[in-house]
């Protein structure tokens, strides 16, 4: 193989790298350069994104609270509305009461007076001469020292002999009115305790023990719309005292509640009984065709 020497000059080629190592520098200076700008641009658009974003949402948060102080605001302002139109009612009620009570108390006072007024007068005229007796005759006895005083200083001995004796025979005639009147109450009262032993059966006679069919009608209704019940018991007036009625619908009451009830239908005598009444009634006749039709669909029950 020929080998072929030959000299080449570099210089060119060095200047023209020497320009290309400028230009490089250049470059990495123009790069750096876009570099700090990107990051301050991209740090400037972060910041304002934030700024922006925070403001959004304080902005957003601040809203939403005036919203709901605003909506707070109003249901207070209603309640407080409410609150005051109810205490004028409240006070309108408490001042009619008070005038009501005023007004009720002031007739019972005045019916209380005149019973009082009344009753002691009644007693007063029952036992008349008793009480003339404690209220006026008792009076006069204890304080007769205090009238004779006036007397004996300015009396003779003649007039005060004759003065104690009048006194005496007084106070002698008020004592015999006095047991004169206890006389006739004891008498009397004698003679209502015979008349109340005649009048009064004599237990003795009576048996202790005995055992009575009374009859008993028990009644439940309902009063309301809400199925709420009222259970009523009626016996007989007739023959029964008070006490024994009250006494037979409390032990009534107690086990009623327990009662087996079953369904029954309708006698043909209640039927016809029923349909006797209807038919000799005055109302109108859309009030017997309602009758008879309530009739008709109602359930009878009766105890086991």
């Amino acid at each position: 193989m020929a080998r072929i020497d030959c000299l080449i000059d570099t210089n060119p080629m060095a200047n023209e790298m020497r320009s290309v190592s400028r230009n490089i520098q250049g470059t990495t200076v123009a790069i750096v350069g876009m570099k700090a700008a990107v990051i301050k641009a991209e740090q400037n658009a972060a910041d304002h994104v934030c700024r922006n974003v925070n403001k959004g949402f304080y902005t957003l948060i601040h809203s939403q609270i005036s919203q709901k102080i605003a909506k707070l605001q109003s249901e207070v302002d209603s309640h407080i509305m409410k609150l005051n139109q109810l205490r004028k009612q409240l006070l309108s009620i408490k001042e009619r009461m008070e005038r009501d009570y005023g007004m009720i108390s002031q007739r019972y006072i005045k019916l209380f007076n005149g019973l009082n007024k009344n009753l002691e007068q009644r007693v007063y005229e029952l036992d008349k001469p008793i009480m003339e007796f404690a209220m006026k005759d008792i009076n006069t006895i204890s304080n007769r020292k205090k009238h004779m005083t006036a007397t004996v200083p300015t009396s003779q001995k003649e007039s005060l002999s004759i003065s104690q004796k009048i006194l005496t025979s007084n106070m002698k005639f008020q004592g015999m009115r006095v047991i004169d009147s206890m006389s006739r109450f004891l008498m009397d009262m004698k003679k209502q305790d015979e008349l109340t032993q005649k009048i009064l059966l004599n237990t003795s006679s009576l048996e202790k023990d005995a055992c009575l069919m009374v009859p008993v009608i028990i009644s439940e209704s309902r009063y309301d719309k809400y199925g709420n019940t009222r259970l009523d018991v009626i016996p007989p007036s007739e023959g029964l005292s008070g006490k024994a009625q009250e006494s037979i619908c409390s032990a009534i009451s107690m086990v009623a509640m327990k009662f087996d009830w079953q369904e029954e239908s309708l006698s043909n005598e209640i039927k016809s009984e029923f349909s006797k009444y209807l038919s000799s009634s005055s109302a109108p006749q859309r009030v017997k065709d309602m009758a008879n039709k309530l009739f008709s669909s109602n359930n009878v029950q009766t105890i086991k």
